[in-house]
């Protein structure tokens, strides 16, 4: 016979009231215990960008948390399972993990800003009709960070944009004419892009003031060729050359392309390539030619940790409390055992793989 509960859809589970909806109470306490000053901060601020017209650089000191966690609070982290077995049955939940591992919160931080940029691309673009009602709030409410985010720091405009281009163009796939799921889920959903919509209609790029010295025109060439040499993309590098005749000039020198390719492609690529070229080498036609071939690297600040010991999902400058810590006879195991080989980097594509979407 069934088990009778207080709530037959999750036995013993606590469920609490929130803002967003019913959220289980171990997932608010494992998410938000010990920044709750920081929620605060962050509510505060979306006031003063209500009443102050979307400001920029004033309000960005405000946003720009470093997630650093406080003493006594839970590190923000995730346990998943890896595998199934008679044993060990588990289902990983999409937007528990969002919420476990404090994504809203990360985004604000600028080591983290691209990778979750790039977790709500594919999300948005691969795997949005997939996800479940509570998944897709998660999501809108990311993205909505995220534009809080580019309109304070007046950087990543164009992450921003695309973006919100895929999603526009997801929307429209509709099913019969309407998205697939709930009406009045849509209807909030589509409430929130249009609040979306309107912090990006009004992100205002400010110039320095005529007191702020020296500016971008008054460096050294060397200077900015340097500034140049660590741009990572090469739609970065074509709007730079627009910007003065200087960085015109950089722009098209052979070296620029040719360190970006060697930061891009391996050695072996780059010969495969340069076979079948001309003897009169040009550096930015091969990156375009590898780039078309092997695609691009991807290069991220700080991304998800697994830890192959508790099997748990986390930051890696924030850490997790791992069993390996709590555990003598545990540690003793590990005596001969690399410590860097326990926490495996995910990238956004694996990550996207430990959940059934």
């Amino acid at each position: 016979m069934p088990f009778i509960s207080k709530d037959w859809r999750s036995p013993g589970e606590e469920w609490v009231k929130t803002e967003e909806g019913w959220e289980k109470k171990k997932i608010l306490e494992c998410g938000r215990q010990g920044i709750q000053q920081e929620n605060m901060d962050t509510t505060t601020t979306r006031a003063l960008f209500g009443l102050l017209g979307y400001p920029g650089k004033s309000l960005f000191l405000c946003l720009n948390h470093v997630n650093a966690v406080p003493d006594g609070a839970v590190q923000p982290h995730c346990h998943i399972t890896i595998k199934c077995t008679r044993e060990i049955a588990g289902f990983n939940g999409l937007s528990d993990a969002f919420k476990r591992l404090d994504f809203r919160s990360a985004v604000h931080d600028v080591r983290r800003f691209n990778y979750i940029c790039k977790l709500l691309d594919l999300l948005i673009t691969q795997k949005l009709t997939m996800l479940s009602g509570c998944a897709q709030k998660v999501l809108f409410n990311m993205l909505e960070e995220v534009a809080y985010q580019v309109s304070a720091s007046q950087q990543n405009i164009h992450m921003l944009n695309k973006l919100l281009h895929q999603l526009r163009v997801m929307v429209d796939c509709a099913c019969w004419g309407r998205p697939l799921g709930s009406t009045l889920l849509w209807e909030q959903h589509l409430r929130t892009i249009n609040r979306i919509l309107s912090i990006a209609n009004h992100i205002q790029i400010r110039e320095p003031g005529d007191d702020v010295f020296p500016k971008l025109q008054n460096l050294p060439e060397e200077c900015v060729r340097e500034v140049l040499l660590r741009l990572a993309d090469h739609k970065d590098l074509e709007s730079s050359g627009k910007a003065y005749s200087v960085m015109r000039h950089l722009v098209d020198e052979q070296r620029i392309w040719r360190e970006l390719c060697r930061f891009h492609f391996t050695p072996q690529q780059i010969d495969f390539v340069l076979q079948s070229c001309s003897p009169q080498i040009d550096w930015q036609r091969i990156y375009h030619k590898l780039r078309k071939s092997f695609g691009l690297r991807e290069e991220y600040a700080e991304m998800i940790q697994l830890c192959r010991n508790c099997r748990c999902l986390f930051w890696k400058s924030i850490g997790h409390p791992c069993i390996a810590d709590q555990d003598p006879e545990f540690q003793e195991k590990l005596e001969n055992v690399d410590k860097s080989s326990l926490h495996v980097p995910i990238p956004p594509q694996a990550f996207l793989k430990f959940f059934s979407l």
